[in-house]
């Protein structure tokens, strides 16, 4: 994949036009970073974004290995760092790959030189970048727990409920005493009309045929079901990771909002102690 694709293919550029597009990629800086390779540090300044041509990258939290939390992985044709094209913020968090790594390096002197002579492309990059504002003011305010079951539970067609309700019937008492029943009824009857002509004599063939149509017919509802029970899990664990990532987050951030106000309260104690020293 080259440059121009490659860009093409990031939202904040999608809308472009080729030429426009054609124009970024001249301007983009070639990097390297061997597996294991920090490539920026959390709380650094940040000027320029990244984006993976080749290779993988961990966003995370730093902290000794066993704290360090990981935020996301980014993959070839992916990107990050991309504010600090725009503030003079620090950086909020670490990025290191984790293989042998190629990324392309737009600086902020870059893009601005770039939207200086190209003012329209400005304007489909600001609003491309409104549209993720507002996705994401969207997704942060949303609450992270959710009952992931009652969501899938209510998606479900009325087959796939049916499914669930025969595969549910299957693994209960019940199913077994109606089986059992119907069974004795079966050649009670049978047996009892033997000698006016039983509709299926033994040795019953015909309730053999009726037991091996509802064996062939519930072998696929219960594999459905248990399909469906898998999805259910997979969403509930992506539902208990996010809390999870989001609670990590949040005590990391008061920790060390926690250390700042330590250092702050020391300094001041010391400087009272120095004024009513003198």
């Amino acid at each position: 994949m080259d440059h121009v694709e490659l860009l093409s293919a990031i939202p904040m550029f999608e809308d472009l036009g080729p030429d426009d597009v054609a124009a970024l990629a001249k301007a983009v800086v070639p990097r390297q970073f061997s597996a294991g390779q920090m490539i920026i540090h959390q709380g650094e300044a940040g000027t320029s974004m990244f984006i993976v041509v080749d290779g993988n990258v961990n966003i995370h939290l730093p902290g000794e290995q066993s704290r360090r939390i990981s935020l996301k992985d980014i993959a070839a044709g992916e990107y990050f760092g991309e504010l600090a094209l725009f503030d003079d913020k620090p950086r909020s968090a670490s990025a290191v790959a984790t293989t042998d790594t190629k990324l392309l390096e737009l600086d902020r002197k870059t893009l601005s030189a770039y939207l200086q002579s190209r003012p329209h492309a400005a304007i489909v990059l600001l609003s491309t970048l409104a549209a993720r504002l507002r996705a994401t003011n969207e997704m942060l305010s949303q609450r992270a727990a959710k009952n992931a079951v009652q969501e899938v539970e209510s998606k479900l067609t009325w087959s796939q409920k049916l499914a669930d309700k025969v595969a549910e019937l299957n693994g209960s008492w019940a199913f077994i005493l109606i089986l059992l029943g119907t069974t004795a009824l079966w050649f009670t009857i049978n047996s009892a009309a033997i000698k006016t002509g039983a509709f299926d004599p033994y040795p019953y063939v015909f309730f053999n045929l009726l037991l091996a149509i509802l064996v062939a017919l519930q072998g696929p509802l219960i594999v459905m079901s248990q399909n469906r029970s898998a999805i259910k899990d997979r969403a509930q664990a992506e539902t208990d990771f996010q809390v999870n990532l989001k609670n990590e987050v949040n005590i990391e951030t008061l920790l060390r909002e926690l250390g700042e106000l330590r250092t702050e309260t020391a300094g001041r104690l010391e400087r009272l102690e120095k004024r009513l020293g003198n």
